[in-house]
């Protein structure tokens, strides 16, 4: 059998390499990645080479005053942006708004790891077998160890089943077969936040290191670039099912319920959907983003046609923030908000007594605000 996976939104599973600001040049609204050593072989040659090499210690960026003719001649690749404004931004943006996190790349060219579509697939099964009390063991297990690493492992057990009948071992998938590399784009991502405003709330964007900027001016705020899937990519690799595990006799032995198949995993995974879609138009309401809005009734019709066809909708990869990666969605939750007050990270956000996470990386499209990152369709196939 095979899976398709088909990108609904744009989509970013990274290896975590990125482009640093010397490693390419932006020339003609495109990111043209310099083949370096070809580079270093030809200044070598003459006298160059040493105030070539002195501009990479020193420098954020190439002086394409001086070096402009390698982005025309030595690009190992040109990745175009998704619109010619983000090279404008580009041009003004500084600092880590430069580093360029890019699409997982083999010898044979962009591939998507199967790890990804394993750990979404997981995150919706824990979120649909949740089971009361679970939280509040997570809960009494942090205040009680003092070094907890791993306090929801309990959960994971509760949910599927210990490491070795979990229920997710009932499916496997490889490594995607390459893609064309001509199937990237390099996106602008700004992150957005909820502000209070009166007796309700109003949308802002982030600056870097702290701070927003209104809502009614997200080009004044901190730019994100990143290499991305565009709509429409589809990738596809080997999906397998272990059918031994359902033999009535082994199903009983290792407690699986009665009917367990591929449909109960893609159903969990729409359940889970749902609800974090749920939770992103609220967002989106609160914020006031009309185009995000529609984007989020795109993805609804979407799940609901998924749901039909015995396929299922998954957000993954890079961009999703801390929603999509949690199997509980309850963020107002007492329990829950206590477990995250345990870690350093999240307490001034919980101090704010808005909404949690107050913030969403956006992706724009033509130079507006639209859509999430990460939203694809998988379906089996054989």
């Amino acid at each position: 059998m095979r899976y398709r996976l088909a990108c609904l939104t744009p989509l970013l599973v990274g290896d975590g390499r990125r482009l640093s600001p010397i490693d390419y040049m932006v020339w003609k609204d495109h990111v043209n990645v310099l083949d370096q050593w070809r580079i270093f072989r030809l200044l070598a040659k003459g006298p160059r080479l040493d105030g070539y090499l002195a501009q990479l210690k020193k420098s954020d960026k190439l002086d394409f005053a001086s070096w402009g003719g390698f982005a025309q001649n030595f690009a190992g690749r040109r990745i175009p942006f998704e619109n010619a404004a983000c090279s404008a931004y580009w041009n003004r943006a500084v600092g880590e708004s430069l580093h360029i996190p890019t699409f997982a790349c083999g010898a044979s060219g962009p591939y998507l790891p199967a790890a990804a579509i394993k750990g979404a697939l997981r995150t919706g099964m824990v979120f649909a077998n949740w089971r009361d009390g679970m939280l509040q063991g997570v809960l009494e297990r942090l205040k009680s160890e003092r070094y907890a690493r791993r306090p929801a492992e309990s959960v994971e057990e509760q949910a599927l089943g210990p490491a070795g009948t979990s229920r997710m071992r009932f499916v496997s998938a490889g490594d995607s077969a390459p893609v064309s590399a001509d199937r990237f784009k390099v996106y602008l991502l700004r992150t957005s936040t909820i502000q209070p405003r009166g007796a309700g709330f109003a949308l802002g964007w982030k600056q870097s290191p702290r701070g927003a900027v209104d809502g009614a001016r997200p080009e004044d705020s901190t730019p994100v670039f990143a290499e991305m899937a565009v709509p429409g990519v589809a990738f596809e690799g080997q999906w397998d099912e272990k059918t031994f595990f359902l033999q009535p006799e082994v199903r009983r032995s290792i407690r699986w319920p009665e009917g367990f198949g591929r449909d109960k995993v893609f159903e969990a995974a729409n359940v889970y959907a749902a609800g974090l879609l749920s939770l992103q138009r609220q967002y989106a309401s609160w914020a006031g983003m009309g185009l995000l809005d529609r984007s989020l009734d795109e993805l609804e019709q979407r799940l609901a046609a998924a749901r039909e066809k015995g396929s299922c909708l998954l957000q993954l990869g890079w961009g999703g923030g801390l929603t999509a990666k949690s199997a509980w969605l309850d963020a107002s939750n007492a329990d829950y908000r206590e477990i995250l007050k345990q870690f350093a990270l999240y307490n001034r956000a919980l101090a704010t007594n808005l909404p949690f996470p107050k913030t969403r990386r956006i992706v724009f499209l033509n130079n507006r605000p639209a859509t999430l990152p990460g939203w694809a369709e998988l379906s089996v196939e054989g």
